[in-house]
Protein backbone atom coordinates (compact mmCIF):
# COMPACT_ATOMS: atom_id res chain seq x y z
CA UNK A 1 0.00 0.00 0.00
CA UNK A 2 2.65 2.44 0.72
CA UNK A 3 4.18 2.30 -2.81
CA UNK A 4 1.02 2.82 -4.20
CA UNK A 5 0.42 6.35 -2.17
CA UNK A 6 4.14 6.98 -3.36
CA UNK A 7 2.82 6.87 -6.67
CA UNK A 8 -0.44 8.56 -6.31
CA UNK A 9 1.66 11.30 -4.76
CA UNK A 10 3.98 11.12 -7.12
CA UNK A 11 1.03 11.15 -9.66
CA UNK A 12 -0.09 14.82 -8.11
CA UNK A 13 3.11 16.28 -7.66
CA UNK A 14 3.76 15.72 -11.08
CA UNK A 15 0.87 17.45 -12.55
CA UNK A 16 -0.46 14.18 -14.05
CA UNK A 17 -3.69 15.12 -11.49
CA UNK A 18 -4.32 18.29 -9.21
CA UNK A 19 -5.69 16.17 -6.85
CA UNK A 20 -7.14 12.47 -5.18
CA UNK A 21 -8.71 10.80 -2.30
CA UNK A 22 -8.94 6.69 -1.62
CA UNK A 23 -12.75 6.23 -1.51
CA UNK A 24 -14.98 3.05 -1.59
CA UNK A 25 -14.08 0.27 0.86
CA UNK A 26 -10.83 1.08 1.62
CA UNK A 27 -11.71 4.11 2.77
CA UNK A 28 -14.94 2.90 4.31
CA UNK A 29 -12.18 0.57 6.51
CA UNK A 30 -10.67 3.95 7.92
CA UNK A 31 -14.28 4.22 9.94
CA UNK A 32 -15.44 0.57 10.45
CA UNK A 33 -14.29 -2.71 10.89
CA UNK A 34 -12.19 -4.66 7.55
CA UNK A 35 -14.41 -4.76 4.23
CA UNK A 36 -13.73 -7.10 1.77
CA UNK A 37 -12.11 -5.18 -1.28
CA UNK A 38 -9.86 -6.62 -4.09
CA UNK A 39 -9.55 -2.87 -5.57
CA UNK A 40 -8.31 0.58 -4.55
CA UNK A 41 -10.82 3.61 -5.36
CA UNK A 42 -9.13 6.68 -6.04
CA UNK A 43 -11.08 9.59 -6.55
CA UNK A 44 -9.09 12.26 -9.40
CA UNK A 45 -9.08 15.97 -10.24
CA UNK A 46 -7.66 16.00 -13.33
CA UNK A 47 -6.93 19.62 -14.84
CA UNK A 48 -9.01 20.77 -17.01
CA UNK A 49 -9.76 19.35 -20.56
CA UNK A 50 -9.29 21.77 -23.42
CA UNK A 51 -12.48 20.28 -25.27
CA UNK A 52 -16.02 18.39 -23.23
CA UNK A 53 -14.09 15.29 -22.94
CA UNK A 54 -11.85 14.32 -20.36
CA UNK A 55 -8.77 11.63 -21.47
CA UNK A 56 -7.07 9.55 -18.75
CA UNK A 57 -4.28 8.42 -21.31
CA UNK A 58 -2.02 10.83 -20.80
CA UNK A 59 -2.17 9.49 -16.98
CA UNK A 60 -2.08 5.87 -18.04
CA UNK A 61 0.23 6.39 -20.82
CA UNK A 62 2.14 7.94 -17.99
CA UNK A 63 2.10 5.05 -15.43
CA UNK A 64 2.49 2.16 -18.29
CA UNK A 65 6.09 3.76 -19.41
CA UNK A 66 6.71 3.14 -15.61
CA UNK A 67 6.32 -0.84 -16.08
CA UNK A 68 2.59 -0.91 -14.71
CA UNK A 69 -0.14 -2.73 -16.26
CA UNK A 70 -4.01 -1.80 -17.22
CA UNK A 71 -6.19 -5.03 -16.22
CA UNK A 72 -9.78 -3.86 -17.34
CA UNK A 73 -10.97 -0.95 -15.75
CA UNK A 74 -8.10 -1.28 -13.01
CA UNK A 75 -3.96 -0.14 -13.21
CA UNK A 76 -2.26 -2.62 -11.44
CA UNK A 77 0.31 -0.35 -9.62
CA UNK A 78 2.91 -2.21 -7.09
CA UNK A 79 0.57 -5.32 -6.95
CA UNK A 80 -2.46 -3.43 -6.05
CA UNK A 81 -5.34 -2.68 -8.79
CA UNK A 82 -5.99 0.70 -8.64
CA UNK A 83 -9.16 2.04 -10.33
CA UNK A 84 -8.88 6.08 -11.00
CA UNK A 85 -11.96 7.85 -11.10
CA UNK A 86 -12.65 11.07 -12.03
CA UNK A 87 -14.73 13.58 -9.95
CA UNK A 88 -18.22 12.96 -12.13
CA UNK A 89 -20.48 15.34 -10.39
CA UNK A 90 -20.59 18.28 -7.43
CA UNK A 91 -20.88 15.20 -4.44
CA UNK A 92 -17.95 13.88 -5.46
CA UNK A 93 -15.68 16.96 -6.31
CA UNK A 94 -17.00 18.39 -2.98
CA UNK A 95 -15.41 14.77 -1.19
CA UNK A 96 -12.25 15.02 -2.52
CA UNK A 97 -11.81 18.77 -2.47
CA UNK A 98 -12.98 18.05 1.71
CA UNK A 99 -11.01 14.96 1.96
CA UNK A 100 -9.77 13.86 5.15
CA UNK A 101 -5.53 13.91 5.06
CA UNK A 102 -4.39 10.97 6.71
CA UNK A 103 -0.74 9.55 7.32
CA UNK A 104 -0.19 5.50 6.22
CA UNK A 105 3.11 4.67 7.38
CA UNK A 106 4.70 7.76 7.16
CA UNK A 107 3.20 8.62 3.88
CA UNK A 108 0.90 11.78 3.76
CA UNK A 109 -2.52 10.42 1.87
CA UNK A 110 -6.51 11.71 1.57
CA UNK A 111 -9.42 9.51 2.63
CA UNK A 112 -13.09 10.74 1.72
CA UNK A 113 -14.95 11.49 5.15
CA UNK A 114 -17.76 9.02 6.06
CA UNK A 115 -20.46 11.56 5.41
CA UNK A 116 -19.59 11.57 2.03
CA UNK A 117 -19.33 7.98 1.78
CA UNK A 118 -22.60 7.78 2.89
CA UNK A 119 -23.82 10.35 0.67
CA UNK A 120 -22.23 8.72 -2.29
CA UNK A 121 -24.07 5.20 -1.35
CA UNK A 122 -27.47 7.14 -1.82
CA UNK A 123 -26.94 9.54 -4.70
CA UNK A 124 -28.13 8.05 -8.41
CA UNK A 125 -24.68 7.38 -10.57
CA UNK A 126 -24.08 8.57 -13.76
CA UNK A 127 -24.05 6.35 -16.87
CA UNK A 128 -20.34 6.17 -17.19
CA UNK A 129 -19.98 5.44 -13.31
CA UNK A 130 -22.58 3.03 -13.23
CA UNK A 131 -20.85 0.88 -15.56
CA UNK A 132 -17.27 1.04 -13.52
CA UNK A 133 -19.09 -0.51 -10.79
CA UNK A 134 -20.95 -3.14 -13.01
CA UNK A 135 -17.40 -4.11 -14.34
CA UNK A 136 -16.45 -4.40 -10.85
CA UNK A 137 -18.65 -6.24 -9.82
CA UNK A 138 -18.34 -8.95 -12.68
CA UNK A 139 -14.60 -8.87 -11.09
CA UNK A 140 -16.05 -9.94 -7.82
CA UNK A 141 -17.98 -12.57 -9.53
CA UNK A 142 -14.57 -13.66 -10.83
CA UNK A 143 -12.63 -13.91 -8.08
CA UNK A 144 -15.70 -15.44 -5.55
CA UNK A 145 -14.77 -18.37 -8.06
CA UNK A 146 -11.06 -18.54 -6.97
CA UNK A 147 -9.78 -21.91 -4.86
CA UNK A 148 -10.78 -21.37 -1.40
CA UNK A 149 -6.59 -21.64 -0.39
CA UNK A 150 -6.08 -18.54 -2.81
CA UNK A 151 -9.57 -16.38 -0.81
CA UNK A 152 -7.57 -17.37 2.14
CA UNK A 153 -4.58 -15.80 0.92
CA UNK A 154 -5.81 -12.79 -0.50
CA UNK A 155 -7.98 -12.47 3.22
CA UNK A 156 -4.86 -12.25 4.82
CA UNK A 157 -3.50 -9.66 3.26
CA UNK A 158 -6.37 -7.47 3.27
CA UNK A 159 -6.12 -8.55 7.23
CA UNK A 160 -2.52 -6.87 6.85
CA UNK A 161 -4.35 -4.43 5.15
CA UNK A 162 -6.32 -3.17 7.30
CA UNK A 163 -4.82 -3.37 10.47
CA UNK A 164 -2.06 -0.34 9.07
CA UNK A 165 -5.48 1.74 8.12
CA UNK A 166 -7.12 1.49 11.93
CA UNK A 167 -3.78 2.25 13.21
CA UNK A 168 -4.11 5.10 11.50
CA UNK A 169 -7.14 5.96 12.98
CA UNK A 170 -5.52 5.14 16.53
CA UNK A 171 -7.52 1.93 17.01
CA UNK A 172 -5.99 -1.70 18.08
CA UNK A 173 -7.03 -4.31 15.18
CA UNK A 174 -6.45 -8.21 15.52
CA UNK A 175 -3.21 -9.15 13.88
CA UNK A 176 -3.71 -11.02 10.94
CA UNK A 177 -4.20 -14.85 10.76
CA UNK A 178 -0.12 -16.62 10.34
CA UNK A 179 -0.76 -19.49 7.88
Amino acid sequence: MEKVLRVLNDLERRGFITRYAIGGATAAMFYSEPILTYDLDVFIFLHPPQGKLISLAPLYDHLKSQGYKDKGEHIVIEGVPVQLIPAYNALVAEAVEQAKEVTYKKIKTRVLRLEHLERMKRRPLSKVVQKLFQAKERRRRRLARLSFPEKIRILVEMQKMAGAIRGMAHRKSPSPWKI
